[in-house]
């Protein structure tokens, strides 16, 4: 995949102590870096923006990402997080919420390497469940998707360029990205 920005640098990964884990570290990292390109893609202006009554505005969704990470990380899997009313930036402006999302992440990177295995096979309270650790994070990946997807269907809205997610988009190509949109690109092996 070819981006145009990264917040968080493949160089910056640190190694998982279990290697075999490796993975989960450079997902977080690559989610990290989507979510962070999604919302440079709005403005200042657009903030209070929302489709639909019922929907979050963009600066409700940045907040949710941004708290909701720091208890799902926090509360769930341990991991040493700011107070609460340290997590927002003092002035919310598009910028200074990316650029606190990417410093919220790379503060979470040097955990997560030190944990062995059996650490993430631990099963512990989630909210009113247990889950596995590695099932949480798993899941806070997917809540984080969830969350960039609402974004990119109100930039589509806002009739601004869509980033690159996991492939070329209608705003953003590159040679030798091949959508698989017709059933002859799906049969090439």
């Amino acid at each position: 995949m070819r981006y145009e920005f990264s917040a968080i640098p493949e160089d910056e990964i640190p190694l998982m102590k279990d290697r075999s884990l490796q993975y989960a570290l450079n997902t977080y990292v690559s989610e990290t870096n989507k979510v962070v390109s999604t919302w440079r893609g709005f403005d200042d202006a657009e903030l209070d923006f929302t489709p639909h009554p019922k929907s979050m505005t963009v600066l409700e969704i940045l907040e949710h990402q941004l708290l909701s990470e720091r208890r799902f990380f926090g509360e769930c899997l341990g991991t040493p997080e700011p107070p609460p009313e340290d997590v927002l930036p003092p002035q919310l402006t598009v910028e200074t919420c990316w650029r606190r999302c990417s410093e919220l992440a790379k503060m979470r990177l040097p955990f997560f390497a030190r944990q062995e295995s059996q650490w993430w096979q631990q099963v512990v309270p989630f909210f009113d469940a247990q889950r596995e650790r590695v099932w949480i994070f798993w899941r806070r990946l997917l809540h984080t998707a969830h969350h960039r997807t609402q974004l990119t269907v109100y930039l589509r809205l806002l009739d601004k360029p869509v980033p690159a997610i996991y492939g070329p988009t209608a705003a953003v190509t590159w040679k030798g990205a091949d959508p698989t949109t017709t059933t002859e690109a799906a049969a090439r092996k």
